[in-house]
C-alpha cells in the first residue's frame, strides 16, 4: 500500500466508524456487528500507526463513541427517545476500553504489566456487562446527577431516569464519603428485554436487535414512568473520584456496596495469566446462564497507585484492557426472500434460510428489516450468509460471504406494488419503510386488524389466526364489528367448529363488550396508537365524541403525541368507513367513553404496589387487572417500595434476588388470591396463561 493508497482508506475506515458509531451510541439501531466494527478500528489503529502523519484528533481511534444527539435521529430510532437533554460536563474524562477478541493479546497486557510495573500487583478480573454507560454524582449521600457517557467529555444528564431504575438508591446508607463519582452500565435483563419486543412487534415497530440497544433507547425516553415501566438494572464498577483512601480498586467496589450501591458479586481477584485465562474460560459457559447479556471480561489492575502511575491515554485507561467473546455465528445459505405485509402496511422483507444451528435453536428465518438494510448488506438470493443472534435472542443476518457468491447473481428488487394486494406502494414518514396504502381492502392488512382487535392486550377474544382466517376467507367477517353479528349457526357450519366450540368464542365476544375505552382503542388498530397511546387519549379526552371533534393541535397537546400521531389519529377519525364501523362497535354495545370503565370491586390492595412475575393460572394481564379492581397498584420492578412479589411458576431470577436483598415478600398465586373478598378473586374464564398460542383443533 503506498501514500495515496493509505491516505484514501484512512478517510474511508474514519467515515465508515463515524457513522456505525452514531447508528450505535444515537440511534441505538447498529447495522454492524461489534466484531466487525472493531476490527475496522484496529484496521485504522495499525495504519496511523504505519502512516503517522495522517493523525488527526478528530480520528475515532482517538475519541470515545458519543451517544449526544448531533442531528436527527436516525431512521430507527425510537420515536419517544428525547432529542433535547441538558448536558453536563464530566468532572472527569469518561473513556472506553481497549479491547480485543484474542488471548495472546491478554498475554501480551498482561506480560508489559510484569515487565514495567517492577513490583508485585494483582489484576481484578470482572464481567463485561453489554448495556449503556451512565455516571452517577452522590453528594452528602444522595444522588445529585446522572449523566451518560456523551462524548467523554460532556454527557446527557439523565438524573430523572435514572431514579426510576428500582436499583439505583437516591439516598445511600453507611460511612459514605462526601461526595464521589461511580460509573457503571445500565442493562436491561432478558425478560424485560423479550416483554419490549413482544410490545414492539404487536406495534410494527422494529424490534430492538439487543438488550444493549433497548436499555440504551430506554434511558433516553421522554417519559420517567415509561423508564420504570421497561424494569432496567444497573451495576456499578468504577469509582472515578481519587484520594478516597482506597488502597485497592477491589476495597472501592466493596465499600461502594455497603453503601447500597448496586456492585456485581462476580470478580475475582488474579495473580496470575493462568487465573485470568481460567477466569475468562469459565465466563464463556457461565454467563449464558446470567439474567441479563454480557458479552466478556474486563482485566483492571487493582492496586489504585499503580493505576495512577500507568495513566490514559486520549481515548482509554492504559491499567485495563476488555477481553470480549465473539457472538456465535453461522453460515447459511439464503433461499428465498419474502415480503410480508402487517396490519399497518409496513412491507417487510423477510429471509428465508436453509435451516441452520445456532445458540442451541434452529433457525430458518430472518428479518432484513427494510429496503435500506437490504441494500447495505448488498444481499443477493443464494448468497450464502453469517447469521448470529442478537443478544443472543433474535436472529439477524450480519454480513454476505461475498467469497461463495455465484456470478450474475442480482440484488432482489424490492417490490414496487403490495406483494397482496397489488397497490403502488408509496414511501412515507421517515422514509424508512414501504407501505401498502390500502389499509381498509388490503387481505393481509384486514386480516392483521382483525387478529390485532381480538389479541389478548386489545379486546382479549378467543380466536387464534386460523379462526381469523378461516372467517376472513369465507366472507364472513371483513372488519371488527363483523365479529358482533356473528350467529351459533353460522359458525357450526364451518369446518372444525362445533356447538360448545361456537358458544365458547361468541361468550367471550360477550364478555369483550366489558373491555374499557382505552383498550377499545388501542383495538381499533389505528396507526402509531399503542397501549401507552390509547391510555393517553382515553384519559384525555374522555370519549371517542370528544376525540372525534379534536383538532391536530388539540391532539398534539397531550403528552407524547407527536405530529405524526396526531395527524394519523386525525385522518383515521374522519374517514367516513371508520365512523360507521365506530356507530356499529358502539351498537353491539362496545365501551366508548371512560364512564363505563370498571369501579374498584373492594379496597383489599388499598396502598399495596405489586409487582408480578413468572406464569399464573389465568394471563398476566388478568392478574394485573385483579390487582387494579381492588385498589392495588402494578409496578414492573423491586423497589423498597414495593408491597410484595407475586410470583407465579418461573418467575424472573433478578427479581427473586431483588426480594431477598430489600426484605420484600414473596407471595403466591393462592395466598394473593385469600387476600381477595370470596368470589372476587376469579378472573375471565376464558383468560389463557401468557404465552400460549391459541391454535385450532385445542382452541376450545
Amino acid at each position: 500500500m503506498d501514500r495515496n493508497e493509505a491516505s484514501a482508506r484512512i478517510e474511508e475506515l474514519r467515515a465508515i466508524l463515524w457513522e456505525n458509531s452514531r447508528r450505535y451510541y444515537v440511534d441505538n439501531a447498529p447495522v454492524m456487528s461489534d466484531y466487525e466494527y472493531d476490527r475496522l478500528m484496529h484496521e485504522l489503529e495499525a495504519l496511523e500507526a504505519r502512516w503517522p502523519e495522517f493523525y488527526s484528533p478528530d480520528s475515532p481511534t482517538q475519541k470515545v463513541g458519543s451517544d449526544l444527539e448531533t442531528g436527527d435521529a436516525g431512521e430507527n430510532a425510537e420515536p419517544l427517545i428525547r432529542k433535547e437533554f441538558v448536558q453536563r460536563a464530566h468532572r472527569y474524562p469518561m473513556l472506553s476500553l481497549g479491547n480485543t477478541y484474542s488471548i495472546s493479546e491478554i498475554e501480551e497486557f498482561s506480560a508489559r504489566a510484569d515487565k514495567s510495573i517492577g513490583e508485585p500487583f494483582s489484576y481484578s478480573c470482572e464481567l463485561k456487562f453489554d448495556g449503556t454507560a451512565i455516571c452517577l454524582t452522590y453528594r452528602n449521600g444522595r444522588l445529585e446527577y446522572a449523566l451518560t457517557r456523551g462524548d467523554g467529555a460532556v454527557g446527557d444528564d439523565v438524573t430523572a431516569n435514572a431514579l426510576q431504575i428500582s436499583n439505583i438508591p437516591s439516598q445511600l446508607h453507611g460511612n459514605y464519603p462526601e461526595e464521589f463519582e461511580i460509573r457503571g452500565e445500565v442493562l436491561m435483563p432478558y425478560e424485560a428485554f423479550d416483554a419490549l419486543n413482544r410490545e414492539r412487534a404487536a406495534q410494527e415497530d422494529p424490534p430492538f436487535a439487543n438488550p444493549r440497544n433497548a436499555a440504551s433507547g430506554s434511558l433516553k425516553l421522554l417519559d420517567p414512568s415509561e423508564v420504570a415501566r421497561r424494569g432496567l438494572w444497573c451495576t456499578l464498577y468504577h469509582i472515578a473520584t481519587p484520594d478516597l483512601g482506597f488502597t485497592t480498586h477491589d476495597e472501592a467496589l466493596s465499600a461502594a456496596a455497603s453503601w447500597g450501591l448496586p456492585i456485581s458479586e462476580h470478580r475475582r481477584i488474579c495473580h496470575s495469566i493462568s487465573e485470568i485465562e481460567e477466569f475468562i474460560s469459565y465466563w464463556d459457559t457461565r454467563r449464558k446462564f446470567l439474567p441479563y447479556a454480557t458479552d466478556g471480561c474486563v482485566v483492571k489492575i487493582n492496586e489504585l497507585s499503580i493505576q495512577r502511575r500507568l495513566g490514559l491515554t486520549a481515548k482509554s485507561p492504559r491499567w485495563a484492557v476488555a477481553y470480549k467473546y465473539k457472538a456465535e455465528e453461522a453460515s447459511t445459505k439464503l433461499i428465498s426472500i419474502d415480503y410480508q405485509v402487517g396490519r399497518t402496511g409496513a412491507v417487510t422483507p423477510v429471509a428465508n434460510l436453509e435451516p441452520v444451528q445456532l445458540s442451541g435453536t434452529v433457525v430458518r428465518r430472518a428479518t432484513l428489516v427494510n429496503a435500506d438494510q437490504m441494500a447495505m448488506l448488498d444481499i443477493r438470493v443464494g448468497d450464502y450468509v453469517f447469521v448470529e443472534k442478537g443478544g443472543e435472542i433474535i436472529p439477524k443476518i450480519t454480513r454476505v460471504d461475498l467469497s461463495k457468491r455465484s456470478a450474475g447473481a442480482l440484488p432482489p428488487s424490492f417490490p414496487a406494488r403490495c406483494p397482496d394486494c397489488g397497490t403502488p406502494l408509496v414511501r412515507e414518514d421517515d422514509g424508512a419503510k414501504w407501505f401498502c396504502p390500502n389499509q381498509d381492502s388490503c387481505p393481509m392488512q384486514t386480516k392483521g386488524r382483525l387478529l390485532h382487535f381480538v389479541s389478548r392486550k386489545a379486546m382479549n377474544v378467543i380466536a387464534g389466526e386460523s379462526s381469523i382466517e378461516q372467517l376472513y376467507s369465507l366472507g364472513l367477517v371483513r372488519t371488527p364489528a363483523d365479529f358482533y353479528d356473528l350467529t351459533s349457526g353460522q359458525l357450526q357450519t364451518l369446518e372444525g367448529w362445533q356447538e360448545k366450540m361456537a358458544a365458547r368464542f361468541l361468550a367471550s365476544l360477550g364478555e369483550s363488550k366489558s373491555a374499557p375505552f382505552e383498550r377499545v382503542l388501542f383495538a381499533l388498530g389505528i396507526r402509531r396508537v399503542g397501549e401507552i397511546t390509547a391510555k393517553d387519549l382515553a384519559a384525555h379526552f374522555g370519549s371517542i365524541d370528544a376525540l372525534r371533534q379534536a383538532t391536530e393541535e388539540e391532539l398534539k397537546q397531550v403528552p407524547d403525541i407527536g405530529d405524526m400521531t396526531a395527524a394519523s389519529v386525525y385522518g383515521w377519525l374522519r374517514d367516513e368507513r371508520h365512523i360507521q364501523e365506530l356507530e356499529r362497535l358502539r351498537a353491539a354495545g362496545l365501551h366508548m367513553s371512560s364512564d363505563n370503565t370498571d369501579a374498584p370491586l373492594s379496597k383489599a390492595l388499598e396502598g399495596k404496589t405489586i409487582v408480578i412475575s413468572g406464569n399464573f393460572s389465568v394471563s398476566r394481564d388478568e392478574i394485573k387487572r385483579l390487582i387494579e379492581l381492588h385498589s392495588g397498584k402494578n409496578s414492573s420492578s423491586v423497589s423498597r417500595n414495593t408491597s410484595f412479589l407475586l410470583a407465579g411458576s418461573k418467575p424472573g431470577p433478578e427479581k427473586i434476588r431483588k426480594c431477598n436483598e430489600l426484605g420484600v415478600s414473596i407471595v403466591d398465586e393462592h395466598e394473593f388470591r385469600s387476600m381477595l373478598p370470596q368470589n372476587a378473586a376469579s378472573a375471565s374464564k376464558h383468560s389463557v396463561p401468557e404465552g400460549q398460542i391459541l391454535e385450532e383443533p385445542t382452541l376450545f
